[in-house]
């Protein structure tokens, strides 16, 4: 079985999984890409005229030459079309028709929700709002099947822009596991400090706020330190919220390299998943919360609908309350003081890591789909 793997679609960690996923599930994966994004890590915060405006002109060669790529690959039975492919859709959807090839959306969110509802870049009655709004639909619409990345997204897909569950399928994030994999000595080995760690780009949806409160809560508790890695949308209202706190347990480091992040993760005695009140928190289970769990780690996340689809509290992760600083402070002093716990915690998040979300399974559900639509 060959497939395109179609766009302009990002360097991130969820096209490399289903692509290779699919490869290790015998599918044979032809790239047909073009990078608008490089140097670009983080989209919403593209700053200046110029910036958007040099993004925006890569567009027209870039699909000039995706084009020409396409019609010089070999036969292939299915276009899948890579996250961020909502512009994408357009060129392939013509293509598709033109080969007459059924066609996979890989849309992992909604762009309207992100951008509005849970980063409020702009308000709902702008026009980029409509925009991203009108991007969401179409691009949906237009595909044979839509991949997203849990069923509480797929139940919002279907209530905000009226598609029925049979159009999606729910692919999990899950992580690269050449980088993301247990390692010895991942436990304290008798550390003073009980190391907790977060790392993001500092967005609402995680909820920051919450863990800076909580930090500031456990100060007494002088053998717990957090490390708080990343920058972003959020990054100076939070210092500036650490800054009024006089909070003295938090070391800040700005930025990491993507394949130092094991390091970091290692190190810790826990990882912090997302604690934002946005509708998307309750929707998504990010890349930080696969990471840990395929390093062998405990996590502490949010009770969300999305959560509840993979994790179980207090049996492969700790799941706290949403948007509360007391709750987080709890479940970190619980695992600070319970051993046994953290590691049951640990062994049962890896377990079902390997089981529902590891990258071959990932590549085995998007080959269901694959089978599916060529009826095969």
């Amino acid at each position: 079985m060959k497939v395109c793997y179609f766009g302009t679609y990002d360097n991130k960690p969820r096209n490399r999984i289903i692509i290779k996923g699919l490869r290790q599930s015998g599918i044979e994966v032809y790239e047909c890409h073009v990078d608008i994004w490089q140097n670009t890590e983080d989209k919403s915060q593209l700053k200046g005229i110029f910036s958007k405006l040099r993004i925006l002109l890569n567009f027209i060669p870039g699909y000039i030459k995706l084009i020409f790529k396409y019609f010089c690959l070999q036969e292939h039975k299915v276009i899948i079309v890579g996250y961020p492919g909502y512009i994408d859709m357009f060129v392939a959807k013509l293509l598709s028709v033109i080969k007459k090839r059924p066609l996979i959306f890989d849309a992992f969110l909604s762009l309207y929700d992100t951008v509005v509802n849970d980063r409020k870049i702009v308000s709902p009655n702008n026009i980029i709002a409509k925009f991203c709004y009108f991007l969401d639909k179409i691009s949906s619409r237009m595909a044979d099947k839509v991949l997203l990345d849990t069923e509480a997204h797929i139940e919002y897909f279907c209530q905000i822009y009226g598609f029925t569950h049979d159009k999606f399928a729910r692919v999990f994030v899950g992580a690269e596991e050449t980088i993301f994999y247990p390692k010895e000595n991942n436990l304290r080995n008798g550390r003073d400090k009980f190391k907790v760690l977060f790392y993001g780009q500092f967005i609402p949806l995680h909820g920051i706020s919450f863990i800076i409160e909580a930090a500031k809560l456990l100060e007494q508790e002088k053998n717990i330190e957090f490390t708080m890695i990343g920058v972003g949308q959020e990054y100076k209202k939070i210092r500036e919220l650490a800054d009024r706190l006089k909070i003295s347990n938090i070391n800040w480091v700005n930025w990491v390299k993507y394949n130092e992040l094991p390091q970091y993760i290692n190190e810790s005695d826990i990882c912090l998943g997302i604690f934002g009140s946005s509708g998307k928190a309750n929707r998504v289970i990010p890349n930080k919360v696969f990471q840990a769990m395929a390093m062998k780690k405990p996590i502490i996340t949010s009770n969300t609908l999305a959560s509840q689809e993979l994790l179980l509290n207090k049996e492969n992760a700790i799941l706290c309350e949403r948007a509360s600083a007391d709750s987080l402070k709890d479940a970190i002093v619980l695992l600070n003081k319970n051993e046994s716990l953290r590691k049951h915690i640990a062994a049962n998040g890896y377990s079902v890591y390997k089981e529902m979300c590891s990258e071959r399974v990932i590549g085995k559900r998007v080959k269901e789909v694959i089978m599916k639509l060529t009826q095969l």
